[in-house]
């Protein structure tokens, strides 16, 4: 794998036309220190373009989506890559997202994933399974439909995978959730912002100090002595 995340080469691309596009879109969106993931054209409700694009670590937010949209539209539409209208889409991969590299093989090993060939395995084309790592230029898939007495673990060549995503699972969620707040965290320690301070600063089990009551001051007592003192009797305390 390159040791520059950034021009770590995709390994499942698209053919067509949407190949035109990733040959625009993928040298602009490396300038600006992201990487294509993927480009899908489908004639819904007219043309729509969708490019799927990431930073190294697999962040992708709304302010990065729009700032790769304005970049990018002038130079697609000075190449033209597409002779007709279409509208434009600047997405991140999410959750269940596609697979396109080897290093995305490898940091999402132990998920479940679907993988379609573009030239068939032992006779087949789609697998469905867990990641078990990556071996020169082939992946390990374990089948989770494999019958029985048949060997479950698959070696699929992945330069032969026509489409690979993630398949939606509560232990990828949970995944994905600490990634990002992991990113999260290193953002702010790069800008050099603080974590907020504990409201408990002897530790997060720590209660805190109930607030000590008053006695009351206005009791019958206390009225009754305050008239004797007005009177001069101190030491009346009860009255009829």
């Amino acid at each position: 794998m390159d040791a520059d995340p950034l021009s770590e080469p995709r390994l499942v691309v698209e053919p067509g036309l949407a190949a035109r596009v990733a040959a625009v879109a993928a040298p602009v969106l490396q300038g600006m220190g992201y990487r294509l993931v993927r480009i899908r054209i489908t004639g819904d409700a007219g043309c729509t373009v969708q490019i799927m694009a990431e930073r190294p670590d697999g962040s992708m937010q709304i302010d990065d989506c729009e700032a790769v949209s304005r970049a990018l539209s002038p130079v697609l539409d000075v190449a033209d890559p597409i002779e007709r209208a279409y509208r434009l889409e600047i997405s991140s991969p999410g959750i269940d997202r596609p697979l396109v590299r080897r290093s995305d093989f490898e940091r999402f090993g132990g998920h479940l994933a679907k993988i379609e060939m573009a030239v068939a395995h032992e006779g087949r084309k789609r697998f469905r399974g867990v990641l078990g790592g990556v071996e020169g230029d082939r992946v390990l898939l374990r089948r989770d439909d494999a019958p029985a007495g048949e060997t479950a673990d698959v070696w699929l060549t992945i330069a032969e995978i026509a489409e690979a995503r993630l398949v939606l699972t509560d232990a990828l969620i949970s995944e994905s959730m600490r990634r990002g707040k992991q990113a999260e965290r290193e953002l702010k320690r790069s800008l050099g912002l603080k974590p907020p301070a504990s409201p408990h600063p002897k530790g997060p089990f720590a209660k805190p100090k109930p607030t000590k009551m008053q006695a009351p001051n206005n009791t019958k007592k206390h009225r009754l002595a305050a008239e004797g003192a007005s009177r001069g009797d101190r030491h009346r305390e009860r009255g009829d």
